[in-house]
């Protein structure tokens, strides 16, 4: 088999749906999981839950929570409630403002709640479970934003070893930025698979033309690149390399 080494990363249409739920899983900003690992919902589905069927359930209770949440602050002196048993790090969230995962064809889109609904504790993106106003906000946050596959694969690659065994996947066997397309195989010749067209009999040849579309456009998107062409431009190109 061959292959082509493609110059922007695209979603894999096989994979879009557990890409969007892994993702509404972690923070958009740090690649942490969304939860703290102390918490006590989480803990009951590791205990309970086989990796295999995890996340599911991991996934049901995370894609509510709309803030990355942050280890609370300790106290150089206490009593009991800030004890050296009590003082135990937590998963190390950034607390940055979470979207909502949009699905639409082959695109995915991070869409953010108005502030104008978050201010006065109405809204939940803006605040996380303690009523705190979270990092990221802010006059300049945009409402819907597309997250481009490249940028998927960048957050993916950022989740951490132990968060991926909570989410039921493996670090060996099933990175979730492996769900994203980097480089297109190439089957040879002799093993492509014809096409049937009622009327028209058999196609030898519709794989190798459409490999053909794909080789022109990454070439078309590389050279872009390279030539430092204006970002709307070069995301055409992406678009139809998609």
């Amino acid at each position: 088999f061959g292959h082509i080494e493609l110059a922007r990363a695209v979603y894999h249409i096989g994979f879009i749906i557990k890409v969007k739920k892994i993702l509404e899983c972690v923070c958009v900003n740090c690649g942490k999981l969304k939860v703290d690992t102390r918490d006590q919902e989480l803990m009951k589905i590791l205990d309970r839950v086989q990796p295999k069927y995890r996340m599911k359930y991991v996934w049901a209770h995370c894609k509510t929570i709309m803030s990355c949440e942050e280890d609370e602050p300790i106290e150089e002196e206490g009593g009991e409630e800030y004890s050296s048993s009590r003082r135990v790090a937590g998963h190390g969230g950034c607390g940055h403002r979470q979207p909502l995962i949009r699905k639409e064809a082959m695109k995915l889109h991070l869409v953010y709640k108005r502030l104008n609904e978050d201010e006065g504790g109405a809204g939940e993106a803006g605040e996380g479970r303690g009523g705190k106003t979270k990092k990221g906000d802010g006059p300049n946050m945009p409402d819907k934003k597309e997250l481009s596959a490249q940028e998927c694969y960048h957050i993916l690659q950022k989740i951490p070893l132990k968060d991926l065994e909570l989410l039921g996947l493996s670090a060996e066997y099933a990175r979730p930025d492996w769900m994203i397309l980097t480089v297109l195989p190439v089957p040879p010749g002799a093993v492509r698979p014809s096409v049937s067209t009622p009327g028209k009999g058999q196609s030898h040849d519709d794989l190798t033309y459409k490999l053909s579309e794909i080789l022109k456009a990454n070439q078309a998107v590389a050279r872009h690149i390279d030539e430092g062409t204006a970002s709307h431009v070069t995301d055409e190109f992406v678009a139809l390399l998609q």
